[in-house]
C-alpha cells in the first residue's frame, strides 16, 4: 500500500515543533510525554495541556541519558500520548526504547524518523562533502546518528513493532520537500514505488494507538 505525503520542510528545528503542535493537535490532550525534547517547544505550544520532557541536554523536566537507561522513570501507560520525533536513530537502545515508548503511553504513540538514505544520497554520489549527523569529525560531536537506514527500512520497523506491541496504526505517512511538481513526477517515473521514497522523502511519521 502506498503512503500518503505532505509536503512540507523543517529549516529549524522549531519549525518542526511548530508542524508537530499542528498536525497532531487532536492527540496531543491529557498529558504528553515528549521523549528526546532538546529545548522543549512543545511545552509552550500545547499549553495548558501538561507536558513532560525528557532528554540528556536542551531544556528537560527530566534530565537522562537515553541512551543508558534501562527504563524510562514512569510508570506502566502514565501518559495519555508519547512523542518521540527525530530521536530514535541518535540511540544505540533504539528497540529498547521503542519498547519502553508503548510501554509508557496509556492511548497513543507519535513516532517520526528519518530518511538517512535520501540525506546521504547527493553527497556520496558526489563523492566530495559530507552530510549531517555521520561521517568523521574531529571532536566526537554530541548529536549524531546510530544508524544508517532508508525510508522502506523505517517503514519495515513502524509496521513490526505495532504489531510485536499490540499497536494499531492510525496513520503512516511520509513528508518530502516542497518540489516543482513536473519534476517530482519526472524522478518518480525514474524511480518507481519504494526507490522514490528512498531517495527523496523526507521523514517517516507514525500515529500509533493502543486498542481500548
Amino acid at each position: 500500500m502506498g503512503l500518503a505525503v505532505e509536503y512540507v520542510t523543517f529549516p529549524q528545528r522549531r519549525d518542526r515543533s511548530l508542524y508537530v503542535a499542528r498536525r497532531f493537535k487532536p492527540r496531543l490532550q491529557g498529558a504528553v510525554l515528549d521523549v528526546g525534547c532538546f529545548e522543549a517547544p512543545l511545552r509552550q505550544l500545547i499549553a495548558p495541556v501538561p507536558y513532560t520532557g525528557i532528554d540528556m541536554a536542551g531544556d528537560p523536566d527530566i534530565t537522562a541519558n537515553l541512551d543508558s537507561l534501562e527504563a524510562l522513570p514512569f510508570a506502566d501507560g502514565s501518559f495519555p500520548c508519547v512523542i518521540c520525533i527525530e530521536v530514535l536513530e541518535h540511540l544505540e537502545n533504539l528497540h529498547h526504547m521503542f519498547a519502553e515508548l508503548a510501554r509508557v503511553s496509556s492511548r497513543h504513540l507519535i513516532v517520526s524518523l528519518p530518511n538517512c538514505w535520501g540525506d546521504a544520497r547527493v553527497p556520496i554520489q558526489r563523492g566530495r562533502g559530507h552530510f549531517r549527523h555521520y561521517g568523521l569529525p574531529l571532536e566526537k560531536p554530541l548529536d549524531r546518528h546510530r544508524w544508517f537506514f532508508s525510508l522502506g527500512e523505517a517503514r519495515a520497523f513502524i509496521e513490526a513493532k505495532a504489531v510485536e506491541f499490540g499497536l494499531e496504526i492510525e496513520e503512516l505517512f511520509i513528508t518530502e520537500k516542497p518540489r516543482n511538481p513536473l519534476v517530482r513526477l519526472a524522478r518518480k517515473l525514474r524511480y518507481p514505488g519504494e526507490r522514490y521514497h528512498n531517495r527523496y522523502a523526507q521523514t517517516l511519521w507514525a500515529l500509533l494507538r493502543k486498542p481500548g
